[in-house]
């Protein structure tokens, strides 16, 4: 039994945003959304840092951070919310209800509504291999689809930067575990309790 984990190098991301192209195509995320803005599964964020003239640009990549500690497993009414044996947070879609709750208690903003246009939409694009069939809220799944054939995260798959490391954070020789273990990289907002499972270099 794994348990699953993914490394972010910010210093190697190029913004390129391959990723959010790859997972929007492999799940069907509502990328025909107003302004692109919302409903990701993974996004990539550029920021400014340092002070005038010494500033430069970063892109940071983010997704669900798969948390030990959940907040929004706790508050799930409906108990949808879910993580599997390969502490994977993942979501009944049946079971959910869209009440949101999760949203708000997500303190990485990882999560949103897959609305009643956005099925309409998803149908049609897709056709018959429309995936998302009720409305619900959504986010990344680390592609467990992918995991159950072999075939690691369509995010981490396309990044020409290696700037997404994914693997089994217990297996101390896959390249997450060395670099999780070596205090590399670290996870984002410590202090919340959440234990993130994704980590960052920075």
């Amino acid at each position: 039994m794994a348990r699953y984990g993914m490394v972010m190098d910010v210093t190697s991301c190029l913004g390129c945003r391959a990723c959010m192209a790859a997972c929007s195509q492999w799940n069907q995320t509502p990328f025909w959304a107003e302004d692109f803005k919302g409903k990701w599964r993974t996004r990539v964020t550029e920021l400014e840092e340092g002070k005038f003239p010494e500033t430069h640009k970063v892109f940071f990549p983010t997704i669900c951070m798969h948390c030990e500690n959940p907040p929004c497993h706790s508050v799930c009414p409906t108990g949808a919310t879910y993580i599997n044996k390969d502490g994977i947070v993942l979501i009944d879609y049946d079971l959910c209800l869209g009440c949101g709750y999760c949203i708000e208690a997500c303190p990485y903003d990882a999560r949103y509504e897959y609305e009643k246009e956005d099925l309409e939409k998803d149908e049609f694009y897709f056709g018959e291999d429309a995936r998302h069939h009720q409305v619900h809220v959504d986010k990344c799944t680390f592609c467990v689809d992918r995991l159950a054939e072999g075939i690691e995260p369509s995010c981490a798959a396309t990044c020409v930067g290696h700037a997404r490391i994914f693997g089994d954070l217990d297996d101390p020789n896959s390249e997450v575990a060395k670099l999780v273990n070596s205090g590399k990289a670290k996870p984002l907002s410590p202090y919340l309790g959440v234990h993130p499972k994704v980590y960052y270099i920075k």
